[in-house]
């Protein structure tokens, strides 16, 4: 978490009027904490660069740099690549200090040579911030402003802020909250915003946004690209009642109640009930104190701690014919635990139904989904995942409901990435090749990451030890004491 990382003493030790911050977990790349963002190169001008999303060319960008611009790069990261792939171009100015002009430059190229998704911002020492985003716009990035805390009496200066979420904004008391465009690239200098469509897309359709971002992703209270995702998920919930009705209620099939899978499918699955006439309960009770699951290394470990997450109140469950709502289902690994613990708390029969059509395909473009032969509804039927889950049914949103559960909001967004469910990747560059390739490291990366606990685990049962010193001891200033080790 941010703010186990930056404490008080380390934010007021940060000097300057500008800064760069990340909290992504790598997906091309290792897990490694020498990738963690942002990176930095000294040379040109001195930047500071953050990435979100993930390249699909990174094999061909990487021979680039090291056999034409003669960049080394230190890491795995797809996000040193674009930042050396920037760095190289600004640095073919031959200038003691660039200027906006040259900065736009330097992103349209780098624009026309990298294949992926990717919201980036940058900082150049000494003279402003950059944001920019693919020409497709898979990746959010958007950009608020507020008066500025150290503006002078009357003045009009104004801090700007760029953040994935509009909710950053919100806590900061940033207003104006407007979204990058696809292929555009903003620069803030202490003077001046300037800003630059810099790619001109064929079509109106280009622009693409990744689905998943109002499916799962996003907060609720965000809007993205002109979309409230709270108002979309109400929206993906009366669509999705639609569908039980037709498969389950129309063929039969008593639901006593609606229960939602805390946190994310809470506002569709209450749409649900209310669109079907059901009750809607809460039947799970989450601990806010274990982390996200679907990040866990291991299905054993993401197993354990479902369990350890979600605590299933009888008197919601038992004698009672129940449907679950999530918002999508991945592995199946958590979604058939907590079918057994609704079957564990009394349940008669327990249908599961997804806000997210069928995922059987791999996510290469920044989001950190398992390889296709972990997706249990990849090479698999309806029926048939529904007995790998053990669930009575499982009832998937269609494609076409879920796109028009967003458009009906703007219908400014007339296409999607929706490649998870139906595999068309559209940048293009995505063959079976690429995808083997990323399916190796996050198998060898998976395998490190087990190598890496076991020794924790191993490490930390160690008695430690003891701390000496000479001379009184008056408290943790005597002998140096931070966080528990010395100094």
């Amino acid at each position: 978490m941010v703010r186990d990382v930056f404490e008080l003493p380390n934010l007021a030790s940060l000097r300057g009027s500008m800064g760069v911050g990340h909290v992504r977990y790598p997906t091309a790349g290792s897990f490694a904490h020498s990738e963690a963002q942002p990176f930095y190169v000294n040379s040109p001008y001195g930047i500071v660069f953050a990435h979100n999303g993930n390249t699909v060319n990174q094999a061909e960008l990487r021979k680039m740099l090291d056999g034409e611009c003669h960049r080394h790069v230190n890491t795995d990261s797809d996000s040193e690549l674009l930042l050396n792939l920037f760095a190289s171009y600004l640095q073919e100015t031959g200038k003691f200090r660039v200027n906006e002009e040259d900065i736009f430059t330097a992103i349209k190229k780098l624009m026309g040579k990298v294949v992926g998704a990717y919201a980036c911002v940058a900082m150049i020492a000494g003279f402003g911030i950059i944001a920019f985003r693919d020409p497709h716009g898979i990746r959010p990035l958007g950009m608020c402003s507020r008066r500025s805390q150290h503006a002078s009496r009357g003045g009009d200066d104004k801090d700007i802020c760029f953040a994935s979420e509009s909710v950053v904004g919100d806590a900061l008391d940033y207003t104006d909250f407007e979204d990058v465009r696809p292929g555009e690239a903003i620069i803030v200098t202490r003077s001046n915003i300037t800003r630059k469509k810099l790619v001109a897309t064929s079509s109106a359709d280009a622009f693409t946004p990744d689905i998943f971002e109002y499916v799962y992703f996003a907060r609720p209270d965000s809007v993205i690209d002109g979309v409230s995702v709270y108002r979309s998920r109400m929206a993906m919930g009366e669509r999705l009642a639609r569908t039980v009705s037709s498969e389950l209620l129309e063929k039969g099939v008593k639901i006593d109640v609606v229960i939602p899978v805390p946190d994310t499918s809470r506002v569709a699955a209450l749409q649900v009930a209310q669109n079907l006439g059901i009750h809607y309960r809460e039947g799970f009770v989450k601990n806010r104190y274990v982390g996200r699951t679907f990040i866990m290394p291991g299905q054993s470990v993401r197993r354990k701690n479902v369990r350890r997450k979600l605590n299933a109140m009888a008197l919601e469950f038992n004698d009672k014919n129940v449907l679950l709502v999530d918002d999508s289902i991945v592995r199946g690994t958590t979604s058939r635990e907590i079918i057994q613990m609704a079957r564990e708390a009394g349940a008669k029969k327990v249908f599961i139904a997804s806000c997210a059509p069928p995922i059987r395909f791999s996510n290469v473009f920044g989001i950190d989904m398992p390889s296709r032969n972990e997706l249990v509804a990849h090479n698999r039927t309806i029926d048939e995942i529904a007995q790998v889950i053990q669930a009575d049914a499982v009832i998937y949103q269609t494609l076409e409901d879920l796109i028009d559960s967003i458009q009906s909001l703007n219908p400014a967004l007339t296409r999607f990435d929706c490649s998870i469910f139906d595999g068309h990747y559209v940048t293009g560059g995505v063959d079976e090749k690429y995808l083997h390739h990323l399916e190796e490291l996050r198998a060898e990366n998976d395998q490190v990451k087990k190598t890496t606990q076991a020794a924790e685990v191993s490490a930390s049962a160690q008695p430690e030890a003891p701390v000496s010193c000479s001379g009184p001891m008056n408290g943790a200033e005597d002998i140096g004491l931070y966080n528990g080790r010395t100094r």
